[in-house]
């Protein structure tokens, strides 16, 4: 909601991304949260390198993007650009 009303919390992103970014089980995220998760930072423009490093080599490690739907692939795509 914070994204859509162009409101923000840095401190609240900065605090989720770093607890995110130190979680040991990364591959325990479906596609969707992650897909979720990096819109929602890219929406709010409220970058965390860290994070979406994490993402990034998360997502370039697995051996297929099967799992991952069309709208997961595009939101994920998206939050990149």
């Amino acid at each position: 909601a914070y994204a859509t009303a162009k409101e923000s919390h840095p401190k609240l992103f900065k605090i989720v991304a770093g607890r995110i970014v130190a979680l040991d089980k990364f591959g325990e995220f479906k596609p969707q949260e992650l897909s979720n998760i990096v819109w929602a930072y890219a929406t709010a423009e409220e970058p965390n390198s860290k994070l979406f490093k994490k993402v990034a080599e998360y997502i370039i490690g697995l051996d297929n993007l099967g799992q991952f739907n069309p709208q997961s692939i595009s939101n994920i795509v998206w939050a990149y650009a």
